[in-house]
């Protein structure tokens, strides 16, 4: 009965379309509905009537006299985050770029669908709607992840990393070929005896800018060594991946502190998988290389992070001896409605197959990314559909309850 109370716009300029949804919009309970002609008969509209918010924008984009690009950048100032849906006929790379325009200027987008709109597609748009409003209305409780305060100073963060109270939370690696656990990602959490767990955005950006990310980086890199062990002596078969800060690639004696660090915990190089941005692998180049090949040499296995965010990726495939391509969250989350996007993701799987590495798809967080990446036969996922990243101890607790990703989700 949620959709009597609805209060809905529809901007269409072509008369016949305008009534067919507004009929449509009726046949779904929905009892008020206000209708433009354009962009800025709608704008006078919600100006004239701004004590009675709206719950849905339904926006063609080519109208005259005020577009609909103009229209949604005039909406987000008058009904910041009030829920859209884009209606158009026309193309489906314009239409995408839209809906990051909109998502930029902070509107909430239901959706983008092509003309003509059918009734399935409107009453699901509608559930999705009353979805995130029942989601906004639920109570809030204070995130593990979320700091009561974020502008911790660098001496606090510093007597922290020396305290080694910043510890690598453990996310889980997934073959998408079998659906076992066959590693993890090591992401640093300050444990704060005051505010609890702190993300890393709340402390590493002013280490970076500060050039003090070694202190880190070494007490990361020991700390998950001494997890890989552990987890292997109690039977797991897995290796850990941890992160190298751009900065410390240009001292040329780090692959031989790594090293040092690893094994002094008991542990083979081979089972670290170092992971290292495009950019950080482009600064002092000659440096990172030597680095990178002895790290190599080793046995660290290496792994390109964020693959294809940079401007170097193929170049950097053809220097540096990676053993994985992990390719970026923002193309997987993306590529179910944005063809260019699953370009990218498949043809960046298919260039790791034919290059004999790994490709890893980070950022999975539904059963439709995890499916189109069986599909594309990519090797490993990570993200928040398999699992979020926890503490050391709940790790365990999660490998010895896991059962196969594929044979859980066979029948979903």
């Amino acid at each position: 009965m949620y959709k009597k109370t609805l209060r809905i716009l529809v901007i269409e300029d072509h008369n016949f379309q305008r009534k067919a949804v507004v009929h449509m919009l009726h046949s779904l309970s929905v009892e008020e509905v206000w209708q433009a002609n354009n962009g800025k008969q709608a704008l006078e509209m919600i100006r004239a009537e701004q004590s009675r918010p709206l719950d849905i924008v339904m926006c063609d984009l080519d109208m005259p006299e005020m577009d609909g690009m103009e229209f949604l950048r005039h909406l987000a100032q008058e009904q910041p985050g009030v829920s859209t849906i884009i209606l158009s006929g026309m193309d489906g790379a314009l239409i995408t770029s839209v809906e990051k325009m909109a998502h930029s200027y902070g509107l909430h987008l239901l959706g983008a669908v092509e003309k003509p709109l059918s009734l399935e597609q409107l009453e699901m748009l509608l559930g999705l709607h009353q979805e995130n409003k029942l989601a906004l209305a639920a109570p809030r409780y204070p995130s593990a992840l979320t700091p009561k305060r974020s502008d911790f100073t660098l001496q606090e963060i510093q007597q922290a990393v020396e305290a080694k109270n910043i510890q690598p939370f453990l996310q889980p690696k997934i073959s998408l070929l079998t659906g076992q656990i066959i590693g993890a990602e090591a992401l640093a959490r300050w444990i704060h005896p005051q505010y609890g767990v702190i993300p890393p955005d709340a402390f590493i950006p002013l280490l970076e800018r500060s050039d003090n990310m070694e202190g880190l980086t070494f007490l990361m890199l020991e700390s998950t060594a001494k997890a890989c062990l552990l987890l292997r002596k109690q039977g797991y078969d897995l290796d850990i991946s941890v992160n190298i800060s751009v900065s410390s690639l240009r001292d040329t004696s780090l692959a031989e502190r790594i090293t040092r660090v690893v094994l002094n915990t008991g542990l083979e190089p081979k089972h670290i998988i170092l992971e290292v941005t495009e950019s950080a692998a482009m600064s002092s180049v000659a440096e990172a290389l030597e680095n990178l090949a002895r790290l190599r040499m080793r046995g660290f296995g290496l792994s390109i992070d964020d693959y294809g965010t940079g401007f170097s990726s193929m170049q950097q495939l053809t220097r540096v001896p990676f053993t994985e391509l992990k390719i970026d969250k923002s193309f997987i989350s993306d590529s179910a409605n944005n063809s260019s996007s699953r370009v990218v993701v498949e043809s960046s799987i298919q260039m790791a197959q034919k290059l004999k590495v790994k490709s890893v798809a980070e950022g999975v967080e539904s059963r439709s990314e995890w499916d189109m990446l069986q599909g594309m036969s990519c090797d490993v996922a990570q993200g928040y559909f398999i699992a979020k990243p926890m503490d050391v101890e709940s790790f365990i607790t999660y490998c010895k309850r896991y059962s196969p990703l594929s044979a859980r989700h066979a029948d979903a």
